[in-house]
């Protein structure tokens, strides 16, 4: 099951150090908004978000529809067909997905280690 471009949201304490620090390993801005306290950095393939105050924890991200560059993929698995998917699995979800939309939406899963998964479909 594809689950689509993937990067790590870090929740920052302050973001303009966050993307100081970043854009010292090279990474520079993709994507966000500073003043809104979010910030996506690209680096090769590489792809972090920056969050200030958004979320406690650091997440594992995956966009469904995307690829790495944000650009809508032709064909992709729904997040609601993922989200049936890890259902059969038997994997427990702590935000599920609407499943009478269609379009945008998002679930989250945590790993048995307590990393928090967010899969967040945009299109």
């Amino acid at each position: 099951m594809e689950l689509g471009a993937f990067s790590i949201s870090l929740a920052v304490k302050d973001i303009a150090a966050s993307r100081t620090f970043y854009e010292k390993l090279g990474f520079t801005v993709f994507g966000g908004d500073q003043s809104q306290n979010w910030l996506i950095m690209k680096n090769g393939a590489a792809l972090i978000g920056l969050f200030q105050g958004m979320f406690e924890k650091n997440l594992l991200t995956f966009n469904p529809g995307w690829d790495s560059d944000a650009k809508a993929l032709p064909a992709f698995a729904d997040v609601r067909d993922i989200q049936r998917h890890l259902k059969s699995q038997g994997v427990t979800l702590v935000q599920e997905a609407d499943e009478s939309t269609a379009g945008p939406a998002h679930l989250v899963v945590v790993d048995p280690d307590g990393n928090q998964i967010l899969i967040d479909q945009h299109v």
